[in-house]
Formats: C-alpha cells, sequence, structure tokens
C-alpha cells in the first residue's frame, strides 16, 4: 500500500484499509520520533493559505520542521500576488517550481481539486470552502482511536453546524468505514448535507440518529464533537443571528456523560465550550491539536514517498 505522490483531496478517496495503514504510521513516528527527525531533509513544503489558520497552518509547518524538511508560503492572500489578481492556477503552477509539496487552504469549494489538475506535485486539501477538511478528520479519527481505545462500537455525537461545517462532512465520511452510531445534532437550518447523508447511507455502516436535542443526546454519547456556528459562511446574517447561541456545552453537562465520555472540538472555539470545562478530564480538544500534530508528519511523509 502507497500514498506516494498522491493528492489528498477528499476524505471519500480512502478505505479503512487505508486509514488504519495512515494511523498505524502516525503513531509509529511518535513512538520513534528522533528516527524520523531528518528524514524530510532536503524537501520543501509550500503552505498556501487564503483563509486565516492557527492550528491547520502551523501544525503542517511544525510537522515538516520535525522531519527535517523546510517550508515556504504565505498566511494570507493580502500577502501574495493574489492581491494583484494572480488567479490560483498561476499561483500554483509557479509555486510547483519553487517546492516538493503544496498545503492548500481556500475558501472556495472545489479549489483543492483544482489545484491538483494544475500540477504533478502533491497537493494536500487543508480546508476547502464549506467542503471538506480532509486532514483534520485524520487527525480527529486518530484521537477517537488513541483515546477512546476504538472507533468501532462507538456512539458519536456531531454538534453545531452541520451545513457548512468541513470539519464534521470529512469526519463522517471517514466514519462511514466504520461500525458506529452517529449522532447528527444540529438546528434543523444546519442540518447535514444530502450529499454527505447519501455517501454515508450508501456505505451501510453507520446507524445514524438526527435531532436537535442536545442535552437529551449528551448521555448516550462516548464523542461529543462539538463545533461553531461559523459566520463567515452565512450569506443572511439574520440567519447566523438566529443560530448562533443554539448549543453551548456548560459546565452542569458534565454530570450527564458517561464516565468516560470524551469532548472534541476542531477548534477555534467562540462560545460553545464553556472555559469552565477546559479542566474536565472528558475534554481532549487541546490534546486533539497534539494529535494534529503526530498525523500531519505522517501524512507528509507518507505522501511524499518517506514512509513505506
Amino acid at each position: 500500500m502507497s500514498l506516494e505522490r498522491k493528492d489528498i483531496i477528499s476524505a471519500k478517496q480512502f478505505s479503512r484499509e487505508e486509514l488504519e495503514y495512515i494511523l498505524n504510521w502516525a503513531i509509529k513516528i511518535e513512538n520513534d520520533k528522533g528516527n524520523y527527525a531528518k528524514s524530510m531533509q532536503g524537501t520543501i513544503m509550500a503552505t498556501l493559505f487564503y483563509e486565516p489558520s492557527t492550528r491547520t497552518r502551523l501544525s503542517f509547518e511544525s510537522a515538516m520542521h520535525r522531519l527535517g524538511g523546510t517550508v515556504i508560503g504565505f498566511s494570507s492572500s493580502s500577502v501574495s500576488s493574489v492581491k494583484k489578481g494572480e488567479t490560483l492556477a498561476d499561483t500554483i503552477r509557479t509555486v510547483a517550481h519553487y517546492s516538493d509539496l503544496i498545503v492548500l487552504r481556500h475558501n472556495n469549494d472545489g479549489a483543492a481539486t483544482f489545484a491538483a489538475r494544475c500540477t504533478e506535485i502533491p497537493v494536500i486539501n487543508a480546508g476547502s470552502g464549506s467542503g471538506e477538511h480532509p486532514t483534520q478528520s485524520l487527525l480527529d479519527l486518530l484521537t477517537i482511536q488513541q483515546e477512546c481505545g476504538k472507533i468501532d462500537g462507538l456512539n458519536i455525537g456531531l454538534i453545531g453546524d452541520l451545513k457548512f461545517g468541513r470539519t464534521v462532512h470529512s469526519l463522517t465520511y471517514l466514519l462511514a468505514n466504520y461500525d458506529i452510531n452517529l449522532f447528527l445534532i444540529s438546528p434543523h437550518s444546519l442540518k447535514m448535507q444530502n450529499r454527505v447523508m447519501d455517501y454515508i447511507q450508501g456505505k451501510g455502516n453507520v446507524k445514524i440518529k438526527e435531532t436537535t436535542n442536545f442535552i437529551e443526546a449528551l448521555p448516550k454519547l462516548d464523542v461529543i464533537y462539538m463545533t461553531r456556528i461559523q459566520k463567515e459562511r452565512f450569506p443572511d446574517p439574520e440567519e447566523y443571528e438566529s443560530v448562533k447561541d443554539t448549543f453551548k456545552f456548560e459546565k452542569e453537562y458534565l454530570d450527564l456523560l458517561k464516565p468516560n465520555a470524551k469532548i472534541m472540538h476542531p477548534l477555534p472555539r467562540v462560545n460553545e465550550i464553556s472555559s469552565q470545562v477546559d479542566d474536565s478530564p472528558h475534554a481532549i480538544y487541546f490534546k486533539q491539536t497534539y494529535y494534529g500534530l503526530m498525523m500531519r508528519k505522517a501524512i507528509i511523509g507518507l505522501v511524499m514517498g518517506v514512509f513505506k
């Protein structure tokens, strides 16, 4: 099995066998960091971020540095030739001459797919509009496996903005490879998109329950995956105002949880999880960011053909 020279565009591209292969590599590298510290020496990664990012961009860059490689790129379209009107195609074709791998975040759905067609070097989708964020879902899967000890058999709740949330779209695609109970918890106006529902129902592994009742679902869940209501995705400001505070995990809700339940969040959070929850053993969203570093090390090395 090999991911060498392959683009990572969608979580739908992975089979269960491939997912287990990637997860195992993330753990293998973590357990022997010194052995892999120079594995990407001489390799240049370009991070092209047209949208703001903290965790995704910095974890990719940190992963590359910790593997001995080099990073170039930009963190905002306002500091690149995009501001002068340069097209995405021209930017990709140019940067491909300076680097061995491109990590792209863009505000338009389908941007990563388009970018991959413009170059022969691998392209990794680091978030594309309201479509997908496959590497976030891979690190989420790693987090669930390591913190819960398994994935099959779990009750997993995705909570918040399921319509525009690219993280939950990609995670749902990955979870379709496992035998789980999936609770989709959102305001009616932010229900999971039909294209995602059609995909997961077509796979046949997952039992799905859709609900708007956040509190009622909490005692049943092994994983509580909170997401923010994304103001920037709403075409109508009034619609955002009507749903922005629908779900907020308060400290008193901790008493409703199973003893080993885990609270996750792709971050950034706004007000959907009270800061009073942060010290709870249930809260693992900051540990989740470290799993992001582990996963992105594995992805970089596998795509570049260094880890075999």
